[in-house]
């Protein structure tokens, strides 16, 4: 096929063919070109239907005064497109997403000046409005062809870039928040967006006890022991200074209390004086003596207050051993950590008989507060990759019961629940939106998940920090929640814990009406929003979420007696992350499973309010007499089975016992007592 072009604007070559070229049997292959013009339109390439690609050198050679019109040079059908502003037009009036457009403003700013200046009629259009373009079929199915692929990788490049900056603007998002976690405060307490550029007002509350406000009084501390020291006068002060007469005794004392906490670490020097026996008795020794003093580890040099001072620092305080041994060690008391280690060991095998008692108290419960958190044990374990653990609470009224497992799968809840009551109906496990719950509710008709209103506000304070210009829509929701607490704490002020739902007096209807409406009016809000098809990432997140949760998060509504959060089983968890923050965790299996069960025994003697220490020294006493074995009667060390005079005597502190110390220095050579201990 031939094609000819003529230029009407070209006054050397008009008429006749300017330029033409021959394209091959391959359809749209433009081969060679030949210039028969010698005008200033030079090196310029023919613009065919193959070759859109080079509209860009054409029209920067030729500009835009002319007009193309092709023909063929044998005799075809030729096909008219009537007004032919339909296929070229004024740059200014091209569709935005137009091939032509986007290659025009790709031309020489002196041609698209030129261009900008043509004449423009009063009607709005140009001198090319006025002529016609001929195309053949063939050439304008082309044309029509890539014009429509080019504006498709136009579109998809907008896509791209929009999809480019939501991928930007989130991880935007997600470092603001990581900033915050990092460097901003760690105190969730909020009331409302801060504004930036405005000074908060200067509280006029005074700091301390206020005026007008009734005190806590004095602190109790009768449980001390008194240490009476009588302050005499001197000889130069019991006479006057003046006469030097002697001054007289006079009725009554002045008396002032200092308190003093002095820690001495002491030998118990045992002896046990020796009797022989003056009869002929074949059933008596020769030698008599009392018997040896009780040890809760045999043979070993450490008293039962070493070991509560041991086991009550590592596992209720968070103190790393090694600052116990150095803290020992400056009262004259050296103690090496491999010693420790050995004794911790031993004593582990006292408390595995408690476990399985706590365990069975806690399946005979309806309510319980679960949650887990990490813990590192620093050993190499087949088949395990990693040192993560997973330290797991589940916390019912009577016990606080931990579980260390490798995992964070499902299989743990579900173990610890395998054992329920099969009688109980309406067990609630209040926990966090983690998936292995929601496992466990699929395999227990009976329980039901109630979750935490408090992670639901972290979303939208997380939200909020992301997310800056959010911030007064997240707030609004935080609002909300506030207002749920606020309702639901003037409900259970005045609930009846004996009574049904239907049952409870006038003063508890009306604020439970009013929390009704609130959780109806943030559901339909909800709902609203998440219909609206340009809503923000952001808010459809936290959005989708709350609806996917909405029935575990109204649990408390109809159940008074389940919380709004999951605070209890995170203040459980309180005590072994301080531990874990400060010894990294444990350093063999062994020893995470010995930290799960003193974390055990010590949280639930706590939650009856007993003293951890008094409690321990008496259980490790009881070892001691037992030969350094478990009591074979537990009932006395188990809240539950102890009676009111027990319970009493054990949440006081421990009796002190004062003894006598005599501070001896044994001289060389000199006779040494026999340890037959």
């Amino acid at each position: 096929m031939e094609l000819v072009a003529s230029f009407p604007g070209c006054k050397r070559c008009s008429p006749s063919p300017w330029w033409r070229t021959r394209t091959g049997d391959d359809y749209g292959t433009v081969r060679k070109m030949r210039v028969r013009c010698g005008s200033e339109y030079d090196e310029m390439r023919m613009i065919t239907a193959s070759c859109v690609r080079e509209l860009q050198r054409c029209t920067g050679s030729l500009g835009m005064h002319f007009l193309l019109i092709f023909q063929e040079v044998r005799p075809v059908s030729k096909l008219s497109f009537g007004e032919p502003s339909a296929l070229i037009r004024n740059h200014q009036h091209v569709p935005e997403k137009s091939v032509l457009t986007s290659l025009m403003e790709r031309t020489s700013p002196q041609l698209n000046a030129a261009f900008e200046r043509a004449p423009v009629n009063g009607n709005g259009t140009t001198p090319f409005s006025q002529q016609t373009v001929v195309l053949t079929k063939q050439a304008y199915i082309e044309l029509k062809w890539k014009a429509h692929y080019w504006q498709a990788q136009y579109e998809q490049l907008l896509q791209r870039e929009a999809a480019l900056k939501a991928q930007v603007a989130a991880h935007e998002a997600t470092i603001r928040d990581l900033k915050q976690r990092l460097y901003g405060k760690k105190s969730e307490k909020s009331t409302g967006p801060e504004r930036v550029g405005e000074s908060k007002p200067l509280s006029t509350r005074q700091r301390g006890q206020q005026p007008g406000r009734q005190g806590h009084g004095r602190s109790d501390r009768s449980a001390l022991p008194v240490v009476t020291e009588v302050h005499e006068l001197s000889e130069e002060m019991s006479c006057c200074p003046a006469c030097g007469q002697a001054f007289a005794p006079f009725p009554g004392i002045e008396e002032s209390d200092m308190i003093e906490v002095q820690v001495q670490a002491h030998i118990r020097r045992i002896q046990r004086p020796r009797y022989q026996k003056t009869c002929q008795c074949p059933q008596v020794p020769g030698i008599v003596t009392a018997p040896p003093a009780p040890r809760v580890i045999p043979k070993s040099p450490l008293g039962v207050s070493v070991w509560t001072r041991v086991l009550l620092d590592k596992y209720l305080y968070g103190r790393p051993t090694y600052r116990l041994c150095e803290e020992l060690r400056h009262h004259g008391f050296p103690l090496s950590q491999g010693t420790l280690t050995d004794g911790l060991q031993r004593i582990a095998g006292l408390l595995k008989p408690l476990m399985p008692l706590l365990y069975e108290r806690q399946m005979t419960e309806k309510l319980f507060h679960g949650d887990e958190t990490r813990w590192e044990v620093f050993e190499e374990i087949e088949g395990k990759t990693g040192h993560r653990w997973y330290l797991w609470v589940m916390q019912s009224a009577s016990v606080v019961y931990y579980l260390m497992a490798p995992g964070r799968g499902a299989d743990v809840p579900k173990g610890h629940f395998a054992k329920l009551r099969q009688d109980l109906v309406e067990v609630v496990l209040v926990c966090d939106r983690y998936s292995a719950y929601k496992c466990l509710a699929k395999g227990h008709d009976e329980l039901i998940l109630a979750f935490c209103w408090v992670h639901v506000r972290r979303d939208f304070l997380k939200g909020a920090r992301s997310w800056p210009e959010l911030e007064s829509w997240m707030f609004t929701w935080v609002e909300d929640i506030r207002d749920l607490y606020r309702l639901n704490k003037a409900r259970l002020e005045v609930w009846n814990e004996t009574l049904p739902l239907d049952q409870q007096p006038a003063a508890f209807a009306e604020p439970h009406r009013d929390l009704k409406t609130k959780l109806s009016e943030m559901q339909a809000r909800c709902e609203a929003h998440l219909q609206e098809p340009d809503l923000h990432v952001a808010k459809q997140t936290v959005l989708s979420s709350l609806h996917n949760h909405w029935d575990g998060l109204t649990v408390f509504v109809g159940c008074p007696e389940v919380a709004m959060d999951n605070n209890t089983a995170e203040r459980s968890l309180r005590n072994p992350v301080v531990g874990r923050k400060n010894y990294y965790g444990s350093g063999r299996v062994w020893s995470a499973y010995l930290a799960a069960m003193m974390f055990s025994v010590l949280q639930t003697m706590l939650l009856w309010g007993l003293n951890p220490h008094h409690w321990l020294s008496a259980f490790l006493e009881a070892c001691a007499e037992n030969g350094g074995q478990s009591p074979t009667d537990l009932g006395s060390f188990l809240p539950w089975q102890m009676t009111p005079e027990r319970r009493a005597e054990l949440s006081r502190p421990v009796a002190v016992r004062c003894p006598s110390v005599e501070f001896q220095t044994q001289e060389p050579g000199g006779p040494e007592a026999a340890d037959t201990s």
